[in-house]
């Protein structure tokens, strides 16, 4: 456990993207508990500049391919004569998560891209803010074993798993449980007809009502594949069956996700849509310092909604619960399948309801495995990719 007296030292992976921009947010709020050790991005170098300016971590790492302007960027650290020291390349990267310098890791890498820092991190016993659900649903079983060995905390940085970790931090045993309710805002066309979601365009599909969040997770939201992931994560994270997990849709984001007890108590987390608390959480627990994300205001009226998630509008939410049941190799195929799936859908090559169907095909056709090692699921990963492929060639 750590504690809040010392400072603790931090690494923001994936720090251009939404999350990692929150989380820089969190710790420029905090200064007295936090100390910036690492940043790292894929290829946005020019914003990784602009934090490296800003927050004067001591590395930061590119792990996108080699470029004239990535090569440009390295060499402008000599230039400058700056205190951060510029590395390249995934290996560095994993190489940092797991050494001495670092207390927490922040994992806000998108995608299974992700995974590999993740799971070092783990291995190597930190302290593990999760925001990258992947690491979760492709390799559960092997995140969940390693962290259990080497002793890390893996605290959930998705609003909504957060919120369940706080309504289960009062000392209540597994079996006064019933079930969770993950709550989802329904994404930007919860409202269209049914018969019209095939028509969404992928400006459409980015219109999120109350998040900002990257574009392949806004399009997760449209689908609502986004909560079908949330699902299995809550699985290995609460050690939950699948049938102890619902979702409903609330729109209003206030409500993050709910607790339902044995005798029929429920107790849920509310709070503004800001993920700069989720975050704050992971990194402070189990105390709470003051944060810088907008709280309730309690003077205005407000109505809080919520209904069913419709199965026939979000068919990708039977595909979270079918994988939380069957675990193995189903994660990283369904997993690989929509992130390619959901590029053929940005780059216009796909319908927003084809990229459903194309994952339960692949999914019904991959070659399951129970127990894969890591190396066999980044093997799926790149067939199931391949897969999506050779679905659009077919069609076209």
């Amino acid at each position: 456990m750590i504690s809040l007296s010392q400072i603790r030292n931090v690494a923001i992976l994936g720090s251009t993207g939404s999350i990692g921009r929150a989380a820089l947010d969190v710790l420029s709020f905090n200064p007295a508990q936090f100390r910036l050790t690492a940043i790292s991005c894929h290829q946005q170098t020019e914003l990784l500049e602009q934090q490296i300016k800003a927050s004067q971590p001591r590395y930061a790492v590119v792990t996108g391919p080699q470029t004239p302007n990535l090569t440009e960027w390295f060499s402008r650290g000599s230039q400058l004569q700056d205190a951060t020291h510029r590395k390249l390349g995934m290996d560095h990267l994993v190489s940092l998560v797991q050494s001495d310098e670092v207390d927490i890791v922040v994992a806000a890498i998108v995608g299974i891209a992700g995974l590999e820092s993740s799971l070092a991190a783990a291995h190597a016993g930190k302290r593990l803010a999760l925001a990258n659900k992947e690491s979760l649903v492709v390799s559960g079983s092997l995140m969940m074993e390693a962290a259990k060995n080497s002793g890390s905390e893996i605290l959930p940085v998705d609003s909504e798993h957060s919120a369940i970790f706080q309504c289960l931090r009062s000392g209540h045993q597994p079996s006064d449980l019933r079930r969770i309710i993950l709550t989802a805002s329904g994404g930007p066309l919860r409202d269209w007809p049914i018969d019209k979601l095939s028509k969404a365009t992928v400006d459409d599909a980015l219109s999120h009502p109350t998040w900002q969040m990257g574009r392949k997770i806004t399009v997760d939201s449209a689908t609502m594949m986004n909560k079908a992931l949330e699902v299995i994560e809550a699985k290995w994270l609460f050690g939950l069956e699948p049938d102890q997990i619902e979702v409903v849709i609330h729109p209003q984001s206030i409500i993050h996700s709910m607790v339902e007890f044995q005798d029929g108590s429920v107790i849920g987390q509310l709070s503004p849509p800001d993920m700069r608390l989720p975050i704050q959480y992971a990194l402070t627990f189990p105390q709470r310092v003051a944060s810088p994300s907008p709280k309730m205001d309690w003077a205005k009226p407000m109505q809080l909604d919520w209904k069913p998630a419709d199965p026939e509008r979000y068919p990708a939410l039977l595909l979270g619960f079918e994988v939380a049941k069957r675990g193995g190799t189903c994660g990283a195929v369904l997993n690989a399948a929509n992130e390619a799936a959901v590029q053929l859908f940005l780059d216009h090559k796909i319908k927003l309801t084809e990229i459903a169907t194309i994952c339960r095909e692949i999914l019904d056709h991959h070659h399951f495995s129970p127990t894969p090692t890591l190396s066999e699921l980044f093997e799926l990963d790149q067939w199931g990719r391949n897969e999506v492929q050779r679905w659009i060639n077919t069609k076209c």
